[in-house]
This record gives structure tokens, C-alpha cells and sequence, in this order.
């Protein structure tokens, strides 16, 4: 067991946990995760093995067939998953968020339709608020919701699905302006959509076309689209909890813990990245010794390993704040802002520690360093977390002159 990054505090259960996955990465997802990778393939036998794992279900309720585990126990299991193949971290956090939004938010009927299926990983989940003229600015959503009769009426052009074509099951942040009167703040009419589809590509269900993947510098294997609602027909029993006008509120307690997540993400590439340079750096020999005992090399060692642990130890913090029931906005940015930082600067520190060797595709390391960027945007950029630290800090430490 690596010495870096441990936890303190966890049950025999999450030991137990934590160790079996630790082993299906270490047997099931490193050895292949780079060749797949290359290929852009979706790792379909590696997600089948989490299925079989129970993964899919990791949080979910028992009585709706989950293991009914922590936001803490889920975190260190995507940790572990990203320390193998970042790619395969995203396929289970999009399908979390959902699962997670449909525990907090959704009617007894829609839990009972869909957490069942969802805990088996037989229905896949996926969420989108982006679209192509914005990213981080929600309010600016215009995709559009009308009344008609028993369903409304969807149209309007997504972006940066993750899980776009493999996902049976997308919630979708919109405008819904009924009932709604004119003038009311945009956040307040924004509803959730559950749409259930056909996984693929193309026509996937009428009015709702998911256009082929898109072609990215890493994170690949993991399918990403845009996803384009044409008049598009959804029933009125699938707005989220059922009532119009709550779908940020939603979608934001969702992006919340999905921020701990890409913490946990940004924790595990690091971690993979330290145990390449500092493996690399004991076999590699210059001047007549391994490049480990110049001090330059130690040094970069040092600051790779602190920062792997500051930025474990602040995604665990961030964890334990939201299973206790408490806000954890602040603790939730800091995470994901340190750990995406500091995960783009352990990988290039090894990088730098393999030399040549660090531009060539056969070395993981080289897949590591096109991966690490993903981070600094998902789910909200650095400067965006900045500025919710910013405010919550002065909520906090409000000047009473």
C-alpha cells in the first residue's frame, strides 16, 4: 500500500472497499488504460467489472439496491480509479451526480423508477448545464422549456456531455419560464429534466439527436458530445421533483459533490504521476549515479509528495463536511481548486523527471500530462472557484464597522 495519501478514521467496511478497488485498478484498468487510451476506445470490459463491483450503486440507498455508502468512501473510490485511468473516473461521476440528484431532489416515483436500475448500472447517467456560448455563466442558459399541455416542449443546443452516447438517463438544466412571472431572477427559472434515451449516436429518441464524440486533446475512451433537443417531448412527470423553477438549486447541489469528486480525480492522477517520477528516478543513471540522488531530483520528489497530501487531505475534508449534513461550498472549491492545481504540477514535475522519455507515447506519463488540464476546467475553472471561496469568505468573516 502506498505511504502517501492515506485516510485515517475509516470503518472495516470502507477498508475493505477501498481495498478492492485499489486491486481491480491495479490489475484490471493500469495495464490496459494507456492502449485504450491511444485508440480512444471506450473501455467497455472495465466498466463491466465495476458494474459487477457494485460501483455504479456505491451511493445510492440499500432499499433502492445500493451499498448506501459516504461521499467519503465514493471520493477515495474515484481517487483510486483516476490513479489508473482518469477517463474511467468520469464515466462513474457523471452517473453519481445524477444518482445523487435523484436521492436529494427527485419524487418517490421517479426514485423508485429509476435509483433501482441505476444502483445495477443498467440505466447510465448523465447531466449537462453547458451550452455552446457558455460554460460557467448558467444564468445565460437559453435552452427552452414551454408548456404543452401534459409535457413540455424542449429546444435548444447542450454541450460537453460526458457520458453523451453511452448514458440512457440525462438531466438537463433549461429555462422554464412558465409560471414564472417576467423580471423573476434567471436561477429561478431553470427547471431539470430527466430524459431517457437510447444509448448511441445520431437520433437517439424523437427531437433529440447526440451529435458523434468530440475530439479531445485527452480525457478520451469516455464519450463527450453536445446533445441537441429539437422539439423534443418530455412528459411532465419527469421534471425533477416535480415542480419548474428549482433546477439550478438542483443542479448545483449536484456540481457541489461533483467537485469533491474532481478533487478526488485531480488526488489520483497526481498519485500516479509521483509513483512514475519517483520510480523513474531510481532506474534512470547519470553522472555515474541514479537521477534520485542529485539533490535537484529530491527536491522536485519533496514538493510532488507534499503536494499530493495537502491535496488529499483537503478532498477528505470537503468529503467528511458534506456527509455531516453541513454546507460545504467553500470546503468543495478549495479542494477542487488545490487539487487541480496542484495535480497539473505533480504531472509536469514527472514529466520533467523522465526527460525525452516524458514526450514519448510509451511512457504514461505522456498520457498523464494531456489528461492533468481536464481538471482545471471541469466542473467550474480555477477562477470560478476562486470566486465562490472570495464570497463565502466574506459571508464568513462579515466586517461588523
Amino acid at each position: 500500500m502506498a505511504r502517501l495519501a492515506q485516510t485515517h478514521g475509516l470503518t472495516d467496511v470502507q477498508q475493505e472497499i477501498l481495498s478492492t478497488v485499489r486491486d481491480f485498478v491495479d490489475k484490471e484498468i493500469i495495464p490496459v488504460a494507456t492502449e485504450l487510451e491511444h485508440r480512444d476506445e471506450y473501455p467497455q470490459a472495465i466498466v463491466d467489472g465495476l458494474k459487477e463491483l457494485g460501483l455504479f450503486g456505491l451511493m445510492i440507498p440499500e432499499e433502492y439496491g445500493g451499498l448506501g455508502e459516504s461521499l467519503l468512501t465514493y471520493a477515495l473510490c474515484v481517487e483510486e480509479i483516476a490513479r489508473g485511468w482518469m477517463s474511467v473516473s468520469g464515466i462513474i461521476n457523471t452517473h453519481f451526480i445524477v444518482a445523487y440528484m435523484l436521492k436529494q431532489h427527485g419524487t418517490q416515483e421517479q426514485k423508485d423508477h429509476f435509483l433501482p436500475r441505476m444502483a445495477a448500472g443498467d440505466v447510465r447517467g448523465a447531466f449537462s448545464m453547458s451550452e455552446p456560448g457558455l460554460g460557467s455563466d448558467v444564468s445565460a442558459i437559453t435552452s427552452k422549456a414551454v408548456k404543452d399541455g401534459d409535457e413540455y416542449v424542449l429546444n435548444g443546443q447542450k454541450m460537453w456531455l460526458t457520458n453523451g452516447g453511452t448514458s440512457t438517463l440525462v438531466a438537463v438544466l433549461v429555462r422554464s419560464d412558465e409560471g414564472h412571472p417576467e423580471g423573476t431572477a434567471p436561477h429561478k427559472s431553470m427547471t431539470t429534466f430527466l430524459i431517457e434515451k437510447e444509448p448511441g449516436f445520431g437520433e437517439v429518441l424523437p427531437g433529440l439527436t447526440i451529435p458523434g464524440k468530440i475530439d479531445k486533446m485527452g480525457y478520451k475512451g469516455v464519450d463527450t458530445t453536445e446533445l441537441i433537443m429539437d422539439d423534443l417531448r418530455i412528459p411532465a412527470n419527469r421534471v425533477l421533483g416535480g415542480t419548474t423553477g428549482r433546477g439550478f438549486y438542483q443542479m448545483m447541489d449536484g456540481v457541489e459533490v461533483g467537485r469533491v469528486n474532481v478533487a478526488a480525480r485531480g488526488c489520483g492522477v497526481a498519485q500516479r504521476a509521483f509513483e512514475l517520477g519517483v520510480r523513474y528516478a531510481q532506474q534512470r543513471h547519470t553522472f555515474g549515479k541514479q537521477i534520485a540522488q542529485h539533490q535537484a531530483i529530491q527536491f522536485k520528489l519533496a514538493e510532488m509528495a507534499t503536494k499530493v497530501e495537502a491535496a488529499h487531505a483537503m478532498m477528505v475534508n470537503a468529503a467528511r463536511k458534506k456527509d455531516s449534513g453541513e454546507r460545504n461550498d467553500l470546503e468543495a472549491g478549495m479542494a477542487k481548486y488545490l487539487a487541480s492545481e496542484y495535480c497539473k504540477e505533480v504531472v509536469e514535475d514527472a514529466f520533467r523527471i523522465h526527460g525525452g522519455y516524458g514526450f514519448s507515447k510509451e511512457y504514461e506519463i505522456e498520457r498523464l500530462y494531456r489528461e492533468a488540464p481536464m481538471l482545471l476546467i471541469g466542473e467550474g475553472t480555477a477562477e470560478i472557484q476562486k470566486m465562490i471561496i472570495g464570497r463565502r469568505l466574506l459571508e464568513e468573516y462579515r466586517f461588523q464597522g
